[in-house]
């Protein structure tokens, strides 16, 4: 008969305490992956709060730019508030101008506070009033409809205002129409629009 062969495994440990380094091994897994997610949080947790930075700066802009255009609309809404009520002005100038005899003097009052109150209510939303005689001649600010040759005067100066103009916060809502004073030799060297 033949014999049979046969082979049992035992495991013998080499070392007595092969069965607790498994336990620490373990542990020492443990410890890592919880290394490694303790990490991997930190890092999402610090994107997310970089994120929110650039959101908090994104929305600070927003709301900047939102008020900057609103204070701009605002100052459009002003600016043609202002151009409509500038022939107004130039209505109670002619008529302040018109009647200098005595027996309007108490209707002449009236107009002329209420013509001030117009136009200091004005000048507080930001119109100036440009009313140029003696400076030289702008063509942003002024409109040239008559030339006068003048020897006393330099060239380009202002010598009368037909009609005042007006500005606001830069804008010009009127320009100024005005007389131009020109030297007789240089009288084709004059600017006007």
């Amino acid at each position: 008969m033949k014999e049979k062969e046969f082979k049992v495994n035992v495991n013998v440990p080499n070392d007595p305490n092969a069965e607790q380094n498994d336990g620490a091994d373990a542990v020492v897994d443990d410890a890592t992956r919880e290394n490694i997610e303790v990490n991997k949080l930190a890092n999402e947790l610090e994107d997310m709060r970089q994120t929110l930075l650039r959101r908090q700066a994104d929305f600070d802009n927003y709301r900047k730019r939102i008020e900057k255009e609103r204070g701009e609309d605002q100052k459009r809404a002003t600016g043609r508030v202002i151009e409509q009520l500038i022939p107004v002005l130039d209505g109670f100038e002619q008529a302040l101008a018109a009647h200098k005899e005595a027996e309007y003097e108490s209707y002449r009052k009236g107009f002329e506070l209420i013509y001030k109150q117009l136009l200091d209510n004005l000048t507080k939303l930001g119109a100036e009033r440009v009313d140029p005689v003696g400076k030289l001649f702008d063509p942003h600010l002024h409109q040239a409809l008559d030339r006068a040759e003048s020897a006393q005067y330099q060239d380009g100066t202002i010598l009368e205002v037909f009609q005042p103009g007006y500005v606001f916060h830069g804008r010009v809502l009127r320009p100024a129409m005005v007389r131009v004073a020109v030297h007789p030799q240089g009288a084709s060297n004059v600017v006007a629009n």
